[in-house]
């Protein structure tokens, strides 16, 4: 049953964060959240608006990684536990969260176009040719299935003198 309060809280709150004012819209999330616990995007929501308001990053994941839970092909409960993690300083684990989103709606063009914010291309290669040229595509499949195929290098592990000697 949808609780009128705490959808006007949300909705309050969401309108403030919207216009950067974190702190003012901490309390009404907050609330909201609280009216309605099951609720994935107001968990969603109030993670956010606390990294945004207090920096408090760790429960802010943890908020919006429990509402990804609840709502796994919503769409913005992804964006919102990315930008979480860009905000903290996690553009990898970001990008994992979108890869992961995409897995569940793959034709989503909020999810992609978040995505190809974060990842980071290889060069051309060759750098005379743009990107788009045929033989610069023809090289890069080529590159790419080989680096697939290639074993990771290991690097060499220095030994110290005595167990050199032993």
């Amino acid at each position: 049953m949808l609780d009128v309060d705490a959808f006007q809280d949300f909705r309050v709150g969401l309108a403030r964060l919207r216009d950067g004012d974190a702190v003012a819209a901490i309390e009404l999330l907050r609330q909201a959240a609280k009216r309605d616990p099951e609720n994935p995007y107001y968990l969603s929501y109030f993670g956010l608006g606390l990294g945004h308001a207090e920096g408090m990053w760790g429960e802010a994941e943890r908020l919006c990684h429990r509402a990804v839970c609840r709502g796994r092909r919503q769409a913005q409960l992804y964006l919102n536990l990315a930008e979480v993690y860009v905000a903290s300083g996690r553009r990898q684990a970001a990008a994992d969260t979108l890869a992961l989103g995409l897995h569940y709606m793959p034709y989503d063009a909020r999810l992609r176009d978040e995505f190809s914010k974060l990842i980071v291309r290889r060069s051309p290669v060759l750098k005379m040719l743009p990107r788009t040229h045929v033989v610069n595509r023809m090289l890069g499949h080529i590159r790419h299935s080989f680096l697939l195929h290639t074993p990771r290098r290991r690097w060499l592990q220095v030994q110290q003198p005595s167990e050199a000697q032993a």
